[in-house]
């Protein structure tokens, strides 16, 4: 069975800047006892998560991100989008260490083959251990975003199975 990393990413120290954090409670209580899913607090992201990214065929990234939309707004990004949107200047918070650590498991060959980013427009990044209201609100749409690559991700692969049977 293949595995699925949801890398929450964020300081909940710093308000909104932690919302990719805060939302793994909520994904945790769609998944139940899933076991081929783990989440992990990722931080605020360093390289040292390269070695934990190598065990995962897929991965999910949730961040607070500059999606030009009001505060709370959600998009997510998968396979080529992803990267294209990694790509354009300062969109995710933590864009150059999550850049950098795609960069760093492409060329040592641990890519996850299906990946997909969760981003959440922020409303403040300062010293506060909660999220503003509207991001608060849009925690549950990304949990139920997070949980729909999953079960996607799964079904896809057992039609291949079947296929390949």
């Amino acid at each position: 069975m293949k595995r699925t990393l949801i890398l929450g990413i964020g300081n909940t120290l710093l308000g909104d800047e932690g919302a990719g954090v805060h939302a793994l409670e909520h994904i945790r209580a769609l998944l139940g006892d899933a076991t081929d899913v783990d989440l992990l607090d990722g931080g605020t992201l360093a390289f040292t998560l390269l070695p934990t990214l190598e065990q995962y065929q897929r991965l999910i990234v949730i961040d607070a991100a500059q999606l030009e939309g009001p505060a709370g707004t959600v998009a997510a990004f998968e396979s080529e989008d992803y990267d294209h949107f990694l790509g354009r200047p300062r969109r995710s918070v933590h864009e150059v260490g999550l850049c950098d650590l795609m960069h760093m498991a492409r060329l040592t060959d641990c890519l996850p083959e299906r990946r997909a980013l969760i981003g959440i427009q922020p409303e403040f990044i300062d010293w506060s251990e909660t999220c503003s209201p509207p991001v608060a609100a849009a925690l549950d749409e990304v949990a139920q975003i997070a949980v729909g690559y999953v079960r996607r991700w799964r079904e896809e692969d057992v039609a291949v199975q079947v296929e390949e049977a």
